[in-house]
């Protein structure tokens, strides 16, 4: 009985050193003091899942690098060669400073005479896929968050198989998480058919039992180092068809031109990050590249002379760079700005400069979805709601399906479209990859796709939000303390 107490007690001891323990290093690591105090009130009240939940996603991995400098320029040699010798881009001076921003802190390169089309229909975006797919002649470099076991999914493998037999060079990347549920043999088929398949960081225990936090949410495409896809898609059917209560609505771009540098860049460091093998040979990087549309459908053909820079932002950098190019955009903002994102958790500095330009009298819209496909995500997101409306930001709930869209635009001036969302996940802990337009003609076409969803959303007013049932506005609140976790 006496051994029993003893080794409780000592049981007891060890346990709340250990809980003491982590609650220190939240406090060294010198992170955001209110994603800090959520993980400490998560320790101090649920210390048995506080400590489990930190084990797996609450540890910073911002001091590592996932290439070395020696090999990232090696690798956008070829990258940087085209872009000192294009002409001075002629550019507005609150777009030169983001363009500088990213490219000093993301090595991000911008250029012009871009042929951009938008896509806000997974339908359309999806057979235009396919047809460059089909028309590649030297490689397919392909990366998703999720690519399903479904038919939309075995189309593009069967697509992918039939282009590896002709001898086109296919790479494919998927994240190990956003795949779990899918069967090892869909991936095996392409693999005995001498395609390259990887997965992001596949999560097994121990080893990489801290890295399940940390998601390769991006969503790439590169054919033949010509032609570049980017956005919010993934490949599964439920982007095409949608569910029984409504449509998925999506926004992705199709680039032809030099920018599809970025593109190729990204993909070639995460391949570098799993497979450990740099690829730098020039056919990746083609000198000529003509930008020309491939004759399918899309939501919007923009012009040919888009100037775009792919920015990438993750967790093991020490800049936020997407969102601290969100904040610059917004705090440059004179007009109007429209944004459209599926999660609206947004770190204090987005959401402290959405309410300065509101409050400064600028236009600011943000659309989310009347219905969520995560009820507690959903609920976080419905907690800043009132953040917004006392500030004078108007507040839309696309009512006609589930709103996946990641897109932001600025004045006609600046516009995104990406795989970012707006919350703590995206910008802190995720792999994400956004294209930067720093044209009229793109923001324009941008700013259209976002009226027309206005057409099928319900504008929130302060009494309408205000009658909600109390047990909502509890639950909201509740979460929002752990929003930062999200």
């Amino acid at each position: 009985m006496i051994m029993n107490d003893i080794f409780f007690a000592l049981f007891y001891i060890a346990y709340m050193l250990l809980i003491l323990s982590a609650v220190v290093y939240v406090v060294l690591d010198n992170r955001n003091p209110v994603k800090a105090m959520s993980w400490i009130l998560l320790l101090s009240f649920l210390p048995g899942v506080g400590l489990v939940l930190y084990f797996f996603l609450g540890r910073s991995n911002r001091k590592e690098r996932l290439i070395s400098r020696k090999g990232y320029s090696r690798l956008v040699k070829r990258p940087m060669a085209e872009y000192q010798m294009q002409e001075s881009l002629k550019v507005s001076s609150d777009k030169s400073r983001i363009m500088s921003f990213f490219r000093n802190v993301n090595s991000a390169l911008p250029f012009d005479r871009n042929k951009v089309d938008l896509f806000s229909d997974a339908k359309s975006m999806f057979l235009s896929l396919m047809k460059s797919v089909y028309n590649a002649k030297h490689h397919i470099h392909i990366e998703f968050y999720i690519f399903e076991d479904d038919p939309v999914g075995r189309l593009l493998r069967d697509a992918l198989i039939d282009k590896a037999r002709e001898g086109v060079k296919v790479r494919v990347l998927y994240d190990d998480v956003g795949c779990w549920k899918v069967d090892k043999d869909f991936y095996e088929q392409m693999l005995c058919e001498g395609i390259e398949v990887q997965s992001f960081l596949k999560v097994r225990f121990p080893v990489f039992t801290s890295k399940v936090n940390y998601r390769n949410h991006r969503k790439i495409v590169v054919i033949d180092g010509e032609i570049g896809y980017i956005g919010g898609m993934n490949i599964a059917q439920r982007y095409i068809y949608g569910f029984d209560w409504g449509i998925w609505r999506d926004t992705h771009a199709k680039i032809v031109g030099k920018a599809v540098y970025g593109l190729q860049t990204a993909f070639l460091i995460d391949w570098f990050a799993v497979e450990r093998a740099l690829i730098t040979s020039p056919e990746y990087f083609p000198k000529n590249i003509e930008a020309d549309c491939c004759g399918t459908p899309c939501t919007y053909s923009v012009s040919d002379n888009s100037i775009v820079q792919i920015v990438t932002s993750d967790p093991v950098g020490k800049w936020r760079d997407i969102m601290q190019g969100y904040v610059m955009a917004i705090n440059s903002a004179r007009n109007y700005i429209y944004i459209q994102t599926p999660y609206l958790l947004p770190t204090e500095p987005v959401l402290t400069a959405l309410q300065t330009a509101a409050l400064a009298g600028v236009d600011v819209r943000i659309m989310i979805p009347k219905r969520g496909d995560s009820w507690i995500i959903h609920k976080g997101t419905m907690s800043y709601i009132d953040d917004m409306l006392e500030a004078g930001v108007k507040v839309y709930m696309y009512k006609k399906g589930f709103l996946h869209s990641k897109l932001m635009v600025c004045d006609d001036l600046v516009s995104t479209v990406g795989s970012t969302n707006m919350d703590f996940r995206s910008f802190e802990h995720n792999f994400e990859a956004n294209a930067f337009f720093y044209d009229k003609e793109t923001a324009l076409a941008i700013k259209d796709i976002f009226l027309k969803d206005v057409k099928s959303s319900l504008l929130l007013t302060s009494k309408i939000w205000n009658s909600r049932a109390v047990k909502n506005k509890i639950s909201e609140s509740v979460i929002r303390l752990f929003s930062p976790l999200l």
